[in-house]
């Protein structure tokens, strides 16, 4: 079949030297999802998760759907949701490490005969080595007809500070130092985190696929001084979840978000992810991220049950604590 829609994620990062283990469950309950086998995709689940007598949990893009039914209804409706007659997957890459499991996937549905290929990451929150508590999805919002820029933030929220890098190690942890944390954003300091042809992107949308950088330093040093007007003056990150297996840091995180922030970029606080991969040589060779920043202007709120002025409210501050962001 024709590739109507190609993607970036398998073309920039197929290595057969990577280790995927075909058999960890949230992988096959994908595969389960994608065959519109909706039985099996609810058997890697049970009645709640393994604490707190809460139910397990799919939240896709979309939607957010709770307890064995919810997650069956998900399942029953994946490929229909794209506009898909059938859907099937190939897995990129994979991380597992502190009881989570991702997998980087391309998902190819096929729609009127062609194929539309789609990069999500697949985060697994793991009940035992094949078994589930709950499953996020992330992929740009463009891939989903009638999806609007928006992801609430997936975790509750605790606190309005940024991450600490001390809780990430090695490149990661200078990356995101050099990034948020030191008065400004310090771009030589970037650009030494960087191995060589250390590759940027993979998950953009359809029609932008050439914005992925496939190891062209000075492109990378460009993007970089651009966000150094605005981070982290105007947004920030906290972490969510790290999962680390030493080669690939993955981080899930939700934006805070300063008034100049708002008004001047109007950016608003909501989930995303990025995995951050090592090199032989503990510099970063590849940077992946999946969100929706710079498209929160083309949000229509009317087409979702959150109100704007409501959302963003979330992770607001007048401003960050004095030595953030300032120039000098």
């Amino acid at each position: 079949m024709k590739v109507r829609k190609p993607c970036n994620l398998a073309r920039m990062y197929a290595d057969e030297t990577r280790t995927i283990n075909a058999a960890s469950p949230e992988l096959r309950f994908m595969e389960a999802v994608c065959a519109g086998n909706s039985e099996q995709a609810v058997s890697f689940f049970r009645d709640n998760k393994l604490f707190g007598a809460a139910q397990p949990v799919v939240d896709a893009p979309y939607e957010r759907f709770e307890g064995l039914d919810g997650i069956k209804r998900f399942a029953e409706g994946f490929a229909g949701r794209c506009h898909a007659n059938l859907a099937y997957l190939t897995p990129v890459i994979q991380t597992v490490a502190n009881g989570r499991a991702v997998s980087e996937v391309v998902v190819h549905f096929v729609v009127d005969g062609e194929i539309e290929e789609v990069p999500m990451f697949v985060v697994a929150d793991m009940r035992t080595a094949a078994l589930l508590d709950e499953v996020r999805l992330y992929c740009h919002f463009s891939f989903v007809p009638g999806l609007q820029a928006y992801r609430k933030p997936l975790f509750p929220v605790a606190h309005r500070e940024m991450g600490d890098p001390g809780l990430l190690t090695g490149a990661p942890r200078e990356y995101y130092e050099a990034l948020h944390h030191t008065p400004a954003v310090d771009v030589d300091r970037i650009c030494k985190v960087f191995g060589p042809g250390c590759k940027f992107g993979g998950y953009e949308p359809w029609g932008h696929i050439e914005n992925a950088n496939h190891g062209d330093p000075a492109g990378l040093r460009n993007s970089y001084e651009k966000m150094a007007a605005y981070i982290p003056r105007c947004v920030g990150m906290r972490y969510e979840t790290i999962i680390d297996d030493g080669r690939t840091c993955v981080i899930e995180w939700v934006h805070i978000v300063s008034r100049e922030g708002q008004e001047s970029l109007g950016r608003i606080a909501m989930s995303g992810i990025a995995a951050y991969e090592r090199g032989p040589d503990g510099l970063l060779c590849a940077i992946r991220i999946s969100d929706y920043a710079g498209y929160e202007r083309t949000i229509d709120w009317s087409q979702l049950p959150v109100s704007k002025e409501e959302a963003q409210k979330v992770n607001f501050l007048e401003s960050f604590p004095a030595g953030v962001g300032e120039k000098g």
